[in-house]
Formats: C-alpha cells, structure tokens, sequence
C-alpha cells in the first residue's frame, strides 16, 4: 500500500503538470487567432499602400519627364529599388513620401506578423508534443499501479471495506461541525496565537506558527464539496462528472465566485498562509511537494479527490498526509 500511495504521487505530479501544458496551450492558442487578424489587418493595409503607390508611379511616369525619375522608374527591378529611388529623387512631393512610408511600414508590419505566427506555431506544437509525453509517462505509470493492484486485491478489498466504514463516520462528523452554529473568532496577535485555543483543537500542530491569517470567509465550501463526495477521480478532471484534486477544488470555489487556476502549485499562490494550528474549514491545504491538494474541513481531516481508481472523500491529515505536508491558505 506504500507502494501504491508513492506512485500516487509521483502520478498526481505528472497529471499537474499535463494540467499546466493544457493552460499554456489554450494560451497560445488566443496568441495565434489574434496573429492570424493582426496579419489580416496588415497585409489589407500593405494592398491599399501598394495600389497608392502604383497611381502615383503611374503619374510620375506620364507626368515627370525628368531623367532621374525616368531612371529610377525603369531600373527598379523589385519594390525595394523602387521605393528607395524615388526617396531618393527630389521630384517626390510630401504626398509620394508619405505612401512610400506606408508601404515601407506595412510591409514590415506583414513581415513581422508572419514571423511571430511562425513562432507561435513551434511555440503550440512543442506544447503538443510536451502534452503527449505527458500524457504516455500517466499510462505507462497507471499500467504498472494496475499490475501491482492486481497481486493484493484480497486484501484491498479487506482494506476498501474498512476504509468505507471510516469514510461514513468521517463523513457523519463532517456534516455535524457544518451544521453547527460557528463561533467568532478573535483576532490573534502572531505571539498570542500558539498560547490561545485554535478554531479546531484537533488540527495538526506547527513548531513554528505563521501570524494569525484573517478569519476564514469560504466555510461554506465545506457543505458544496460534500456535495460532491464518491465523485470518482479523473485526472485533467474538473467537472461533477470527474475531478482531479486541483479540478474539485477550482469547481468547488466557483460555486462561490472564487476563480482558481486548474494547478496546486499555482493555487498555493492565492490567499494567504495558515498556520496549521490555525485551520478553519475552507482553508486550502497543499501536500507532497505541491502534487496533492484538498479542502480542511475541520477535526484534523479534509476532503479531496486522491488519485486514480478512488473518488472525493474525507480523509485524516495523518499518516502519509502529514509527513508529505506543505502548507495551507486561506482565500
């Protein structure tokens, strides 16, 4: 079970970072369509300057009889002689200068365009690429967890029966502390905190507390993600139908009008740090070097969406939990 709960996380690792690869591409993607109008707008231009500046090649050609714009006009064999000739001639009004600076501009403009849009292209086929690689490394580790399941299913299913029964009593307590009427909160200085009483006695202890954070204004979340429990884990997830563990907690919050990015690394930037005597239910708590994440709900326990082949449930910050634990926030 060691085993299975190590490659856990080392997999929950791989799916956030296939999560982030899948931001990025979306990202890029908004990149190429506003390239592709950017380029549009810029090649129209370029025609309108180019049809300009042939009128006006027209007319100095039957009107200019001089031997320096005859010379220029009949000896430029692309654009560019073409247009740096007649800057050339003093014959050329303000109104001829003016056209071949917009030529020179647009073109330049398209030129610009078209390279960035080349660009942009590597940029999202290497985020393809990268999404792949990503997404084979999960397989092949699902593959081998599937392997290694399969040598003790007599005693997981010992294990899973055990496990429901401890779920329900977690579940019931979960659903008592959410109904209960809650206490105010005093305001604690950051030396007062650790001699005074914490919102949850029983939340794991810190040698070091933080300044005491604002009170928690999410507690409510605690009752929407319950909603949620036996959802079953889906990794890139974050839907009712499926969630990973940044998927349930970024649905959950959108419940309230909180957007969240779909990455824990990137979650744990938002709100503020937690001591974890200091927990209150809704606060954000971050596990295995920013892999794993899930929602305090209170008594020292939390609920999330663990890992492939399990579903959003409550669980104790014992254990694994506690050795691999970083942090908590509070939004």
């Amino acid at each position: 079970m060691a085993q299975i709960q190590s490659l856990d996380g080392s997999l929950e690792h791989a799916i956030e970072a296939y999560n982030l690869a899948n931001d990025r591409l979306a990202a890029i993607r908004g990149d190429l369509k506003q390239n592709r109008v950017d380029l549009t707008i810029a090649e129209h231009n370029l025609k309108r300057a180019q049809k300009a500046l042939a009128a006006r090649v027209v007319a100095l050609y039957t009107a200019d009889e001089s031997d320096s714009t005859l010379e220029v006009l009949v000896g430029s064999s692309s654009l560019e002689q073409l247009v740096d000739g007649l800057e050339a001639v003093s014959s050329v009004s303000k109104q001829d200068t003016q056209v071949l600076s917009n030529v020179k501009t647009f073109r330049s403009q398209v030129r610009e365009r078209r390279a960035e849009l080349k660009r942009a292209k590597a940029r999202q086929a290497q985020l393809v690429a990268e999404r792949a690689a990503h997404k084979a490394s999960i397989e092949s580790q699902l593959a081998e967890r599937r392997s290694l399941l399969s040598s003790i299913k007599t005693e997981i299913a010992r294990i899973q029966a055990a496990e429901r029964r401890r779920q329900a009593e977690l579940e019931r307590q979960a659903r008592a502390r959410a109904a209960a009427p809650q206490p105010l909160m005093p305001t604690l200085t950051p030396s007062a905190a650790p001699a005074e009483a914490a919102s949850d006695p029983s939340a794991p202890t810190a040698a070091s507390p933080l300044p005491a954070a604002p009170p928690s204004r999410y507690g409510g979340v605690v009752g929407i993600a319950m909603g949620y429990l036996g959802v079953p884990y889906v990794y890139g997830g974050a839907s009712p139908s499926g969630f990973d563990c940044s998927g349930f907690i970024m649905y959950v919050f959108a419940q309230v009008g909180v957007a969240l990015p779909h990455n824990a690394a990137a979650q744990y930037g938002y709100g503020t740090p937690v001591d974890r005597s200091q927990l209150q239910p809704g606060d954000l708590v971050f596990f295995n070097g920013l892999g794993h994440a899930g929602i305090y709900v209170g008594g020292g326990s939390f609920i999330h969406s663990p890992h492939t082949g399990d579903v959003v449930k409550i669980s104790s910050m014992t254990g694994w939990y506690a050795s691999t634990y970083v942090g908590a926030r509070r939004l």
